[in-house]
């Protein structure tokens, strides 16, 4: 029998709360505790990554601003965004964080190809891209060989708050989500199914009975 992967739907939540979670899992999780995949939304935020440039956050008005623990420069997180935070012990599934890298933006591929939408990864900026307008964002953080924070997708959204920003720090970046290009929006059954190409990625069963 296949090791399993729980999968949380966790609704709507600050991102501070989130993030303050995933840190308190990975910091008190021992070599038995489950893997397991978060999927919820943000409140509109604006996140930097550990060594993100504030040069590139450009107007954020009213939006707050959190300056966080993952990699990568800034990016937009609000309502209609699914988010997926991916909690793994790295070293017992013998991954590399560039392999983890790898599938998740996979995943996501592999998910838009389910409705009719092609989307590939760019070896110099980690996500993954519509005819050249960005639909996913990635940031991970490793500690002690476990990784939390993951991937945003979007999907029916406001995308207004991407224009104040130079997203992920390239200047002139455009992004799109799946409401624009004709596909479904319900966010808990996309959710569902990016859970079940992660967790086949990874040789799991996702363990849906959370959701």
């Amino acid at each position: 029998m296949r090791a399993r992967l729980i999968v949380k739907q966790l609704g709507v939540q600050p991102y501070e709360v989130s993030w303050r979670a995933m840190r308190d899992y990975t910091e008190r999780r021992d070599a038995q505790s489950s893997d397991q995949l978060w999927l919820l939304q943000h409140p509109p935020v604006f996140t930097l990554g550990q060594a993100g440039r504030r040069e590139y956050l450009r107007d954020p008005g009213e939006i707050p601003v959190v300056q966080c623990d993952r990699g990568g420069q800034v990016t937009y997180h609000g309502p209609g965004q699914l988010i997926a935070y991916l909690l793994l012990d790295l070293r017992r599934r013998g991954l590399g964080v560039r392999a983890l890298v790898t599938l998740l933006e996979q995943a996501t591929i592999d998910l838009l190809a389910d409705h009719a939408i092609a989307a590939r990864a760019r070896p110099d900026a980690p996500g993954v891209y519509v005819g050249g307008r960005k639909i996913a964002s990635l940031g991970l953080r490793v500690r002690h060989g476990r990784c939390f924070h993951g991937l945003s997708l979007n999907v029916a959204m406001d995308l207004e708050p991407f224009s104040r920003i130079d997203p992920c720090g390239h200047p002139g970046l455009e992004v799109t989500q799946l409401a624009e290009l004709g596909a479904p929006t319900d966010l808990p059954q996309l959710g569902r199914e990016l859970a079940h190409h992660l967790a086949t990625g990874l040789g799991y069963t996702a363990d849906l009975s959370d959701t």
